[in-house]
């Protein structure tokens, strides 16, 4: 089927399937019961993760929101509270699984680039008081999906981790698409991972695998978030088949995400090329790009005309549309997605 026949989906880096090559690793992946701790594909998923992030240890697990309810869980109890900016994922995605599972509380702040700052979180910080619930946990989105997929700076991350250790608080990062913030700002994972006390990462978003996110952090926190794993109903069996594709993804898929950066901003300057007074375009930086509209029927509209012209795209707010550039993308994607919306009539 020739470029101009394919409906391009800008969804998101989740829709993507994997490639011959993962399924051939999938195919001749060694499998055994990783409940009973013998799968020894898994046990090396977990092995390089750990490596790659600088840290004791890491765990499998089959999403991301069971990896960021297992940092709620380890690192608060029953009625404490966690400081996050609202556009967090474990605030505003994740079903409410931190209060209905675990009774915790949550304190939603704004920010513009939707970072909170240290000074935002001194603020927030509850003071000791018996009517009060005890500040016990901040969460930091890298990169932050609502807001653009922006990064969160190593300069920004230590200053919260010197506040957090010296207001006694301890500190998880939501690292879904950690990777991405790692290329576009050079930063190794692991000097990310080594300013946080647990750190989770997704494998099924710009890494292309089919399941799973990995958590990482302190090997007795590891340890116990194996049985959170259980007891929440992530322990899985003959999981080294999906396993493979992490490891794949790991030798693979890393370096490759700046294809998908440089693919944003193309289409972020195709799409300011051809769009009227009514669209302002939100400079990617990284794989997300957020087109910004007037009004709700201009959204409606919108995604109407593009779906028609065969283009998807996510209606991430009334007035925001977002674009999302993966490996499943095929060459030319971006300059024929400019040349169908320019033809669009909205």
């Amino acid at each position: 089927m020739s470029l101009v026949d394919l409906v391009l989906d800008f969804r998101s880096d989740t829709i993507t399937k994997p490639s011959p090559a993962m399924r051939q690793a999938m195919a001749r992946a060694e499998v055994g019961d990783d409940v009973f701790g013998g799968d020894p594909t898994v046990a090396e998923l977990e092995r390089r993760s750990a490596e790659i992030c600088g840290r004791e240890a890491a765990l499998f697990v089959p999403s991301g929101t069971m990896a960021n309810l297992l940092g709620l869980a380890l690192h608060c109890g029953r009625g404490d509270e966690v400081i996050l900016e609202r556009r967090t994922h474990s605030f505003s995605h994740e079903v409410g699984g931190g209060a209905a599972l675990l009774g915790i509380l949550f304190s939603p702040l704004d920010s513009p680039d939707g970072i909170i700052s240290t000074e935002q979180v001194a603020r927030a910080i509850r003071k000791k008081d018996v009517h009060e619930p005890i500040s016990r946990l901040v969460i930091l989105e890298n990169t932050v999906n609502l807001a653009g997929g922006c990064v969160v700076s190593i300069e920004r991350l230590r200053a919260m981790r010197r506040l957090t250790r010296e207001r006694g608080l301890r500190l998880h990062m939501d690292g879904a698409r950690v990777f991405n913030a790692s290329i576009a700002s050079g930063t190794p994972v692991a000097d990310y991972a080594s300013e946080v006390d647990s750190l989770s990462f997704c494998l099924s978003k710009g890494l292309g695998c089919p399941v799973g996110s990995m958590f990482a952090g302190d090997k007795e926190d590891v340890e116990r978030a194996r049985w959170l794993r259980k007891m929440l109903g992530g322990g899985m069996r003959q999981a080294g088949v999906l396993a493979a594709c992490g490891l794949y993804a790991l030798d693979h898929n890393i370096e490759r995400l700046a294809e998908d950066h440089a693919a944003a901003r193309e289409l972020a300057a195709g799409l300011s090329s051809v769009l009227d007074e009514r669209y302002r375009v939100q400079e990617p930086e990284t794989n997300i790009l957020l087109l910004h509209t007037d009004s709700e029927t201009t959204n409606t509209d919108t995604l109407a005309a593009w779906k028609k012209a065969g283009i998807m795209a996510l209606p991430l707010a009334e007035k925001i549309i977002r674009l999302v550039t993966h490996l499943d993308l095929p060459a030319g994607a971006v300059a024929e997605t400019v040349r169908r919306v320019k033809g669009c009539k909205i």
